[in-house]
């Protein structure tokens, strides 16, 4: 169940971030820069200090409710979410800030970027979903995730973007977590009857 709460939180921050507006971020700061390795390193940092805390507080929430209740808001976020991960973001929204040196300029604009953003909220789902296992293992899935997916704009930026169909890739994003709100909310009729 570890490994499944791991490997979850990593599937769906994955396909969940591909067009997303931190990735469009990426790509921005990658081309400004130039120093892939630094603006990795400033991702990875600004992740873990994000979705470590959003997986917390996904944990906290978990002991409010009672596991019926909980599972239907799970369930309830993760088909909003499939709803939500169909409507793309746009290039103009991103604003890099540039005087604070590339590491922490990476570091500031990702975390401010992902307050509220899809992902950051699908980590506190996911954060309430495993709760038995801690919020380090949705935080771990959930970092690398965002990480693979970055690394993609990165360092292979527009080539790849453009190659990459976004409108199948939001499509499979969108079935994935519909899936997920599927599963949980068979899991209240399993554990019922």
């Amino acid at each position: 169940m570890m490994f499944e709460a791991i490997f979850n939180s990593f599937l769906l921050v994955f396909v969940g971030e591909m067009g997303d507006k931190t990735q469009l971020l990426a790509l921005l700061l990658a081309a400004r820069y130039k120093k892939p390795w630094t603006i990795l390193f400033g991702i990875f940092v600004a992740t873990v200090l994000n979705h470590a805390f959003a997986s917390w507080i996904g944990v906290i929430a978990a002991g409010f409710f009672q596991p019926d209740t909980l599972k239907m808001i799970l369930a309830g976020t993760f088909f909003a979410f499939a709803l939500w991960v169909l409507i793309p973001d746009k290039a103009d929204e991103i604003k890099a800030p540039g005087r604070f040196g590339v590491l922490m300029t990476t570091i500031v604009a990702f975390f401010i970027a992902e307050m509220g953003d899809k992902t950051q909220l699908a980590t506190v789902a996911l954060g309430a979903r495993y709760a038995a296992h801690g919020a380090w293992a949705v935080t771990l899935g959930s970092t690398f995730g965002m990480v693979a997916s970055n690394a993609l704009a990165v360092f292979l930026g527009d080539r790849l973007l453009a190659r990459i169909p976004m409108n199948w890739v939001r499509i499979f994003a969108s079935v994935l977590f519909a899936i997920f709100g599927a599963v949980v909310l068979a899991s209240i009729f399993v554990e019922n009857s």
